[in-house]
């Protein structure tokens, strides 16, 4: 037994030993994604924890492994082209070697071709062997050769096919878009989505101005826009380390994309108010929420896993916000007396934010949206109940499919007599208004995330 677990601790320490250097723990990081279903962005924090990284080669991991997800419909259909058999069925650590030094050839010019090759093929030599070795260093050598030869489907024949190849995206998607925005809107999105994200913070209302703000910002030569329609929001020009900057800390500011502030101000809150967010971690919506009341009145945030309201509440405390009440339970069990305003913020298809989470766009399907719409009529149905009479409700995701979004609308005013539309045109500009008077906002057309909001109103 004692031989038994000390063969699993070697096992375990050598697997560590063999994953070195940045590259590879990008692959070790691309085979757990593809294996286990985990989240990009936790996959990669925990691995910058475990392990001993400076400060460049953190951001060369980063920029290596989201650059790996974003682009691999393009790096699979150039390897299929390339790799003898069928790429699909190439074992993991061979797979993820080959997507990772394509990535370094296509689109890194500081890090040498010889160099990207050389590193993955001694990676794959020590932990497959000679022969896996030969095949990933041929494979690679044949594609730098062709670089400036590369085709891709036509897009005469194929439209489909070529835009799902050329940009990145898997074709139902494509075609989805297609149908609803045309050719030209859709590749016009499907290249936004596979640029690197702006950060936007917004400012905590209770502790800073936007004036003030702007100081603090230039005094560390932070370049920024001011949001184009929430003044409270500034997007950085320079990708920078911000939660190690001390006003953070001091809890001045949340990290937050514009499009998540349009449903809180859509919600109309005011001082003394009893809200409920509905679906709250990790509680950026709830914090703006209790900025807009300056914390006079009541903010209740529902989560289900406690481990997702730690978050939300470690947030609190660093923004000095004190008017929030959580509730670790399932939205759908809960009761309560009725509220003044709910924000039904729901989990979506995440569809606006394929810029921040590439790997989205590769574990949805259809059939997710589909289940997605019961538990997201669901959620709105139960909103109905917890409001007063002359109380109103937001219904916000932060996606771009009409399935998620209006379609539930409509859904739940057809069976809630007692609840009217209320059109969010005239209180905001009109290029983020749709065409049924909801707040829709489209990355291609905003350079924001996707997002959408409605408001409902109980009339009795």
């Amino acid at each position: 037994m004692e031989q038994e677990q000390h063969n699993v601790t070697l096992e375990a320490h050598e697997i560590k030993d063999l994953y070195q250097g940045v590259r590879g723990l990008a692959i070790k990081i691309l085979n757990r994604i593809d294996r286990t279903d985990a989240y990009l962005e936790r996959m990669l924090d925990s691995e910058m924890k475990s392990a001993e990284l400076k400060g460049q080669d953190k951001a060369l991991l980063y920029e290596i492994v989201h650059g790996v997800v974003r682009w691999q419909g393009r790096l699979d259909w150039i390897l299929n082209g390339f790799y003898k058999g069928t790429f699909s069925k190439a074992i993991p650590n061979l797979k993820n070697a080959l997507r990772v030094a394509l990535y370094q050839i296509l689109f890194l010019d500081r890090v040498p071709d010889y160099a990207a090759v050389n590193e993955v093929v001694e990676f794959v030599k020590r932990l497959q062997g000679q022969k896996p070795a030969d095949l990933v260093n041929a494979v690679l050598r044949n594609i730098i050769r062709s670089k400036n030869a590369i085709r891709y489907p036509e897009p005469d024949e194929d439209l489909i096919g070529y835009l799902a190849a050329y940009y990145s995206h898997p074709s139902w998607l494509v075609k989805r878009y297609v149908q609803r925005f045309g050719r030209e809107e859709t590749e016009q999105l499907l290249f936004t989505n596979n640029e690197k994200p702006f950060l936007t913070l917004r400012i905590n209302a209770l502790k800073t101005k936007p004036d003030e703000f702007k100081q603090l910002l230039e005094a560390v030569n932070l370049k920024y826009r001011q949001g184009a329609y929430l003044p409270e929001f500034f997007k950085l020009q320079n990708l920078t380390n911000i939660t190690a900057w001390e006003f953070y800390g001091k809890g001045y500011f949340n990290i937050q994309d514009e499009s998540a502030g349009l449903a809180c101000r859509l919600l109309d809150v005011q001082e003394g108010f009893r809200i409920l967010d509905m679906c709250a971690a990790p509680g950026g919506k709830t914090a703006y929420i209790a900025a807009l009341i300056h914390s006079r009145g009541e903010v209740v945030a529902l989560d289900r896993f406690e481990s997702r309201l730690r978050l939300l509440q470690k947030n609190m405390e660093r923004l000095e916000v004190d008017c929030v009440r959580i509730v670790a339970i399932d939205a759908l069990e809960y009761t309560s007396l009725p509220f003044d305003r709910i924000l039904v913020d729901v989990p979506c298809s995440g569809t606006g934010t394929l810029s921040k989470k590439p790997d989205i766009k590769w574990r949805r399907d259809i059939f997710d949206i589909r289940d997605l719409n019961k538990m997201q009529l669901n959620l709105l149905t139960k909103a109905a109940t917890l409001v007063k009479t002359d109380g109103a409700l937001v219904y916000s995701t932060c996606s771009i499919e009409p399935e998620e979004n209006f379609e539930i609308v409509k859904q739940f005013l057809s069976a809630h007599t007692n609840f009217k539309f209320e059109s969010a045109k005239d209180k905001f500009p009109d290029e983020i208004i749709d065409e049924n008077g909801c707040i829709q906002t489209l990355p291609q057309k905003h350079k924001m995330d996707g997002a959408f909001a409605a408001k409902l109103v109980r009339v009795s």
